[in-house]
């Protein structure tokens, strides 16, 4: 017990040490990664270090390679920082220690994750009775839905997927915006549904899908199995799709609508935002992250999917060695088996905000983003390019700045996972 002690006050003295020093702390990394390799490596020694030695030569060896993401001053891509009690949290994750795959083996884990799925469904405005599953990030989110998706689009058609695969199985038509996400593409390779074969609707210059576009594409397609991915909460403009209309129409074909929301679908959760994601709960599954917007430590995803039984289809497994009874485990949610309790730190975050909480804190980043926006605008020299809807400021500069138009659209698609 005196090593885990004398562990345990070695990262408490280092936590307080970064977490006091993030406001003076340079935002960017001192070194970089072959620096910090360089200061880490050297060859295995045979035997053992002490462990407070250990720590001590990673924070010497990394601590200069490592981005002060948690900082007010970070603004570089979309990561978000880490509330107190979703730190806390996160300690006790790695403390306990449990295995979260089967309700056997951590009811701890897996009655957080009951506590907070129903918490978030409910914040969300999205089906009590959806499924949810804690995975690592949007990524995994959107890969997640769409093997639900994929599931249920071929059961309506008598077509086994997890049991045939898809060789000789009548072609899935996947239809996407021009401006979503990299992370769908991955998803549509990972399932075997080949990305370049997705129909791309237009987006419009801030990046929402083209509703009269959709609709054309959606006349114009093959008969058979449809699944068409929608955005709420473009990486670069902040903009979302007419997500209500947009999931009407693809009911109206019969399809299953996915929304990616990696960050933007918290919108849902501030009733000044609401209106962005007006119609959003009539879609088939959603993907979110909590690392994000909500603000727990990485990593934390979420798959939502309205029809329980097509995700714990895609996603579920029984074997005889495992303790399972008739409720659904964990794993029938997710990708992965043997996983982290990723429910503790959403738990803890829903519980420390509230309701009112999490509304403040989404309204406030884009109260925020719009006093960036109005005080850069003002600048000579700078234009704000994009209509700032969410969280997302584009600006040209000096010789760039032109007119709005004259920018919209421009920004390549990207956001990390």
């Amino acid at each position: 017990m005196d090593a885990e002690r004398r562990v345990m006050d070695r990262v408490v003295a280092e936590a307080v040490d970064f977490l006091g020093g993030l406001d003076e702390r340079p935002v960017c990394a001192a070194h970089d990664v072959d620096q910090v390799a360089e200061a880490l490596g050297g060859p295995l020694p045979e035997t053992g270090e002490d462990p407070v030695a250990v720590l001590d030569a990673l924070v010497a060896g990394a601590g200069p390679g490592v981005v002060a993401t948690p900082s007010g001053r970070f603004f570089g891509w979309v990561i978000g920082g880490v509330l107190p009690a979703a730190l806390g949290a996160d300690w006790l994750t790695s403390l306990w220690d449990q295995n979260a795959g089967l309700l056997a083996s951590s009811p701890a884990g897996a009655g957080a994750e009951r506590v907070a799925a129903g918490w978030l469904l409910d914040l969300l405005g999205l089906p009590a009775d959806a499924g949810v599953g804690f995975v690592t990030g949007a990524m995994m989110a959107n890969f997640t839905c769409l093997a639900a998706a994929r599931h249920a689009v071929y059961r309506r058609i008598g077509w086994d997927v997890e049991a045939d695969g898809l060789t000789g199985a009548p072609s899935l038509t996947v239809v996407v915006g021009e401006e979503r996400h990299d992370t769908v593409d991955v998803a549509l390779r990972y399932l075997g549904l080949g990305p370049a074969r997705s129909v791309v609707v237009p987006a419009d210059g801030q990046g929402r899908l083209r509703l009269d576009a959709l609709a054309a594409a959606l006349e114009a397609r093959a008969p058979g199995p449809l699944v068409v991915c929608l955005q709420a909460g473009n990486v670069n403009s902040g903009a979302f799709d007419p997500l209500g209309p947009a999931v009407d129409l693809v009911h109206a074909h019969g399809g299953w609508a996915h929304v990616d929301g990696a960050f933007g679908l918290w919108a849902a959760a501030a009733p000044g935002l609401r209106h962005l994601t007006a119609g959003h709960e009539r879609a088939d599954s959603w993907a979110t992250d909590a690392h994000k917007t909500l603000n727990v430590p990485y990593d934390s995803g979420l798959a939502v999917v309205a029809d329980a039984a097509a995700l714990h289809a895609a996603m579920g497994v029984h074997a005889a060695y495992l303790i399972q009874d008739e409720r659904p485990d964990p794993i029938a949610s997710v990708p992965e088996f043997s996983r982290r309790a990723r429910g503790f730190t959403v738990w803890a975050a829903l519980r420390s905000l509230g309701r009112t909480g999490v509304a403040e804190l989404v309204q406030g980043f884009v109260d925020r983003a719009h006093r960036f926006a109005a005080a850069l605008d003002a600048l000579d020299g700078v234009a704000v390019v994009n209509d700032v809807d969410f969280t997302q400021v584009c600006l040209a500069f000096d010789g760039d700045v032109e007119t709005r138009e004259s920018h919209a659209g421009c920004w390549p698609r990207g956001r990390p996972g």
